[in-house]
């Protein structure tokens, strides 16, 4: 098979694409209607579209952090500073280890980096049921030192509107992390003092996303949703509980006739530059341990 090659998946009105190539989410349909926006080949990939972000999503800052009393440097790979930047899996090729009709499921022997000489087993599986997506990751620790570890996804939504401005968003997070040059600060702002509360639906606007948000609201089933609505439709991203931050990006930095026409929402587990602010949910897994958890998306 071509490291390359779509993969099908199909269910009912639904249907996804991946691909073994960083087992990226390629785009995903309701009824043949875009939820998640794709592309097809690796080359026509913008911003990041469908991106699996292990070790870490987001930026480390210098590319330079502290680990259990050692210093690592990691290739700086950020083109808007001197940063690395959403890990290392997203550009190699994972192998498919199931596959069904509505399922797919692929793993990866990580054996380190540079400047991350830590390696791990992945395991990255989709799925289609009546309810749209599901994406379920397993990182294991099959190394003999402590890791550190932070899983993140990339993918960018629609509801059919010809840009997000007049999209109306929920996003029921509390707090955003204040940046600089994309670099968290170190500070917390309430939403509310960010000016940037959509915990009720609010229309996007002329707003620019590029941000990290934390502090979930969850519901019943201990699941945080984001929800973008046009008159006719209705997206939402629900994360389990292992991800506590999402960065939502309306892609200004993407070449013109992409910005603004969907919205990046990507589930995280850490706030960007968790290698350097560990309290931020930089997982610490121990020799043998794993570490797991789901996000998804449906469409009304």
């Amino acid at each position: 098979m071509n490291d390359d090659q779509e993969l099908i998946l199909r269910h009912g009105v639904w249907e996804a694409a991946v691909a073994a190539y960083g087992a990226s989410l390629r785009g995903v349909t309701k009824d043949g209607q875009p939820v998640a926006t794709g592309y097809q080949g690796k080359e026509q990939k913008q911003g990041g579209q469908g991106d699996v972000l292990i070790p870490f999503p987001g930026r480390v800052a210098g590319g330079t952090y502290a680990w259990d009393g050692t210093y690592h440097q990691l290739p700086q790979t950020d083109k808007d500073g001197p940063n690395a930047i959403h890990g290392f899996v997203r550009t190699l090729v994972w192998e498919v280890a199931e596959q069904s009709e509505s399922l797919v499921r692929f793993t990866l022997d990580f054996l380190g980096a540079h400047g991350y000489p830590f390696p791990l087993g992945l395991e990255l599986t989709y799925s289609l049921d009546d309810t749209g997506l599901t994406c379920r990751f397993v990182v294991t620790n099959t190394g003999m030192d402590a890791a550190p570890v932070a899983v993140g996804f990339h993918p960018y939504f629609t509801v059919g509107s010809e840009r997000v401005d007049g999209d109306r968003l929920t996003l029921p997070f509390d707090s955003v992390l204040e940046m600089k040059q994309f670099i968290p600060t170190g500070t917390i702002f309430s939403v509310a003092e960010a000016g940037l509360d959509y915990r009720t639906p609010t229309a996007i606007g002329s707003t620019v996303f590029n941000h990290c948000f934390l502090a979930p609201q969850r519901d019943a089933q201990g699941r945080a949703n984001v929800t973008l609505a046009s008159a006719d439709a209705e997206v939402t991203v629900w994360m389990d509980e292992a991800f506590d931050y999402v960065v939502l990006y309306t892609g200004e930095n993407m070449p013109a006739p992409y910005r603004r026409r969907s919205l990046a929402i990507e589930p995280m587990t850490c706030g960007s530059d968790a290698f350097n602010h560990p309290e931020w949910g930089l997982k610490r897994l121990e020799p043998g341990e794993s570490f797991t958890g789901a996000w998804g998306v449906t469409k009304k």
